[in-house]
């Protein structure tokens, strides 16, 4: 049996789920012990081709010996045969849901073959592990749109619900378990740093890249040094969003992507009723049509080979960056994000931010 190595949800880790699991023909008392072991509330009960049977709960045992079964009798009459079980890959976010709406603390993951292949627990969502990837906040623009906020104060600085964008956005990151970041800066870029140092009041570590000239949205992650070893995140200082960043990293890594980029549908609707003609002839018509296409959401992951494209102290955007790689035959792909977003870019957006769903 193998396991699925999905650090969407960072399943149990193999040595302990895999004590959870007990063969179709083990007893009660083998059942209660595995229980009592483990210490994670259900057994998971598999036959001899590593395929799911079924589970056990603590309950489901407890109302065997109610019917008069005793310790030596078959587990076979108290598997829940219809356990839900979720494929390998799913979302934390339905997982989650799914559990909730179920009332449940444990899913077993199985694949295509209804194998057994890892297993999600309530504790271990809710608590999601330490990464040790790199985060990186472009912060260095002047925000000349967020006038007249942004005359004495970087733009990243601004605050939404009391706080700076930035320290919104760190404090989300550090929840999922990163706790290193570098913030690149230029314009203001010492009130940055007063505010935030090496980052020790918000319990992370934090690193500096100060660009003596404005490098664009990718240009300054030249200046990282030593570059890193794993897949990192990169993000806008202005994006307000509800994005599951570690869940933008999974996806990238699962992908085996060079550069992901987080892309939003945007929908317009055209003001008037549109003809439809082929030369003068008119062959239809469609009243106020929904144009819907993907913007850049002004997140990505990256792994360190795409540092490569860059040159140091020269400008580049992050399209211009993605464009080089696909020129390389390198692997870029779109994460679909459907969590509430804002890039705060105007005194109107500023407004929307403070009063909008995000979670800040």
């Amino acid at each position: 049996m193998q396991q699925v190595h999905d650090a969407n949800l960072n399943p149990v880790g193999s040595e302990r789920w895999r004590q959870a699991i007990v063969p179709a023909d083990a007893t009660i008392q083998q059942a209660i012990r595995n229980l009592d072991h483990v210490a994670i509330k259900i057994v998971l009960v598999v036959n001899p081709q590593g395929e799911l049977v079924g589970t056990i709960s603590d309950g489901d045992i407890r109302r065997g010996l109610l019917r008069g079964l005793d310790l030596n009798s078959p587990i076979t009459s108290v598997i829940h045969h219809n356990a839900l079980v979720v494929p390998p890959g799913l979302g934390r976010e339905t997982v989650m849901q799914l559990m909730m709406a179920n009332k449940i603390q444990q899913i077993p993951v199985v694949d295509e073959r209804q194998h057994l292949v890892g297993l999600h627990l309530w504790d271990e969502i809710t608590t999601p592990a330490t990464r040790s990837n790199l985060m990186v906040i472009m912060a260095g623009g002047k925000g000349t749109r967020l006038l007249p906020h942004t005359e004495n104060c970087p733009k990243p600085m601004v605050k939404v619900a009391g706080k700076p964008m930035l320290e919104h956005i760190i404090e989300r990151a550090r929840l999922e378990g990163f706790n290193h970041f570098v913030l690149a800066i230029h314009h203001l870029g010492h009130m940055i740093e007063d505010y935030f140092g090496c980052g020790d009041q918000l319990e992370v570590r934090i690193g500096y890249l100060r660009e003596q000239a404005p490098l664009g949205t990718a240009g300054a992650l030249a200046l990282l040094n030593p570059r890193p070893e794993l897949p990192f995140v990169v993000t806008n200082g202005d994006v307000m969003t509800d994005i599951r960043y570690g869940e933008l990293l999974d996806f990238h890594s699962r992908h085996n992507a060079t550069a992901t980029m987080a892309v939003r549908i945007h929908e317009w609707q055209h003001p008037f009723g549109v003809v439809q003609t082929q030369g003068v002839e008119i062959v239809g018509f469609e009243e106020k049509p929904v144009a819907r296409s993907h913007i850049n959401a002004g997140v990505y992951a990256l792994s360190p080979e795409a540092l490569s494209e860059l040159a140091a102290d020269a400008a580049c955007d992050m399209p211009t960056l993605f464009e080089r790689l696909q020129a390389k035959a390198k692997r870029t792909v779109a994460y679909p994000m459907h969590e509430p977003w804002l890039d705060v870019g105007r005194p109107d957006d500023l407004v929307m931010a403070n009063n909008s769903s995000i979670k800040v």
